[in-house]
């Protein structure tokens, strides 16, 4: 039953016991029972061919894909796939087929994206810790302001130079938090990245976890000068929290923290042509809301960080 279904199997034996045993007309049982006359018929059929099996809920699932690629063909872009680990463009071209054709076959099969791959082996690499709290990741963004009217992505490189290149408005520096296990994040935006603001940052996100129950064991950041600042390490050593940096030169260390700012990049601060830097950064709780308690995560089968941290047999919510 799909979830915006208005009969349950008890609300289709009412409709049929209303129209055969009480003698209601279809119309009269399908406005009462708030559905369109094509369906209380659907389950008039349905109950007088199997009876009370006939009102259990079917698959959507059609019985016949007369246009979907023969088993032969869709083994071949799997195995072309698994010995050469390229895209659906490449497997398309080298087959024959259409790349949205590969492509459709790959998510079928659930084949893990290039990206998630160690191209020598060829093994999903995917680190995820087993707890909420036991690796937090923090990271600082920068972006530049956006002047009022709008910059250059409301009126052009050129049109928002006035002809001539300008002085720009600065920088907002993005401090970003976000929990490894169920990727909840926290996010602040300041005018500077020095060691006072990035130990202020600090010290309210791990605020901000504990306030959901959450126990931030670690904290992995990159060797940014703020990060190893005696300000910043005395928050963490009140806090109980152990300092990981990563690899110099090693951005994926710190894989989650990247990935979220380039999701906030596409989402939030270049998502639109914002008319004002204060515009934007209005818009930015919404969209902090939206990303923890309601946008599907891939990499959480769908659920929002929120749905899973507040699902785990110990709610830490």
């Amino acid at each position: 039953m799909h979830p915006r279904a208005k009969l349950t199997v008890a609300g289709r034996r009412l409709l049929v016991e209303r129209v055969l045993d009480l003698g209601w007309l279809p119309a009269r049982a399908a406005e009462a029972q708030g559905v369109s006359l094509a369906t209380t018929y659907r389950w008039l059929r349905r109950w007088q061919a199997e009876g009370m099996a006939g009102l259990a809920d079917r698959s959507s699932r059609p019985h016949a894909c007369p246009r979907r690629l023969p088993a032969d063909r869709e083994r071949a872009i799997l195995e072309h796939r698994a010995a050469y680990r390229v895209g659906p463009h490449r497997i398309g071209w080298a087959l024959g087929e259409a790349s949205s054709t590969v492509h459709a076959v790959l998510r079928r099969y659930q084949v893990p994206r290039l990206a998630e791959l160690d191209r020598p082996t060829g093994q999903v690499v995917r680190y995820q810790r087993q707890r909420p709290g036991e690796l937090l990741h923090a990271d600082v963004e920068k972006q530049g302001r956006i002047p009022d009217g709008g910059g250059h992505r409301v009126h052009g490189r050129q049109r928002a130079r006035g002809g001539q290149r300008k002085q720009g408005l600065g920088y907002d520096f993005l401090q970003v938090a976000v929990d490894d296990y169920s990727r909840v994040a926290h996010l602040e935006v300041h005018p500077d990245e020095q060691a006072q603001t990035v130990a202020g940052f600090a010290s309210r996100a791990l605020a901000f976890y504990a306030g959901l129950g959450v126990s931030v064991e670690r904290l992995m950041t990159d060797n940014g000068s703020g990060y190893r600042s005696r300000v910043f390490g005395r928050v963490l050593a009140a806090a109980g929290v152990a300092h990981k940096r990563t690899r110099p030169y090693r951005p994926a260390t710190n894989g989650k923290a990247e990935r979220l700012n380039l999701t906030i990049e596409q989402q939030w601060s270049y998502a639109t042509g914002y008319p004002s830097n204060h515009a934007r950064l209005a818009a930015l709780p919404a969209w902090l809301h939206y990303y923890n308690h309601h946008r599907p995560h891939r990499a959480l089968d769908g659920r929002s960080p929120m749905q899973l941290l507040n699902n785990l047999p110990d709610s830490h919510s």
